[in-house]
């Protein structure tokens, strides 16, 4: 799973009203290279919720982005929208578990794949 697919998932169990962004518990993770597009990285830069990428990277072991959202003229920098390129779309959490920031209800990743299921009682 990339840190793009996690900044846009949230938990939706019935009764949260705080369930972005989910935590991750790290088992395996992997690199796949993936093709360098400034003009999909510029579009992508304005919908990322900063703060919850950041501590996704860091919980996958990527520190290479700036703790505080960098202004939009950033952008334009090739060195920023690299280290944002890897983040984004060449890190992927291949096991571990998204956690719930709200009930600790952990959602298992395996294979890359969120299951992100609700129990009967969940929803």
């Amino acid at each position: 799973m990339r840190l793009l697919t996690h900044n846009m998932l949230s938990s939706n169990i019935k009764g949260v009203t705080n369930g972005f962004p989910l935590g991750i518990e790290v088992e395996k993770v992997i690199e796949k290279q993936v093709d360098f597009n400034p003009d999909f990285l510029k579009n992508m830069f304005l919908k990322i919720e900063w703060k919850a990428l950041v501590d996704a990277s860091r919980s996958l072991g990527y520190a290479e982005l700036p703790e505080e959202a960098p202004d939009s003229s950033l952008i334009h920098s090739e060195d920023f929208l690299r280290k944002f390129h890897h983040a984004i779309l060449e890190l992927h959490l291949e096991e571990g578990a998204l956690v719930c920031p709200q009930t600790g209800r952990k959602f298992p990743v395996n294979k890359g794949i969120p299951n992100m299921l609700l129990h009967e009682d969940e929803v």
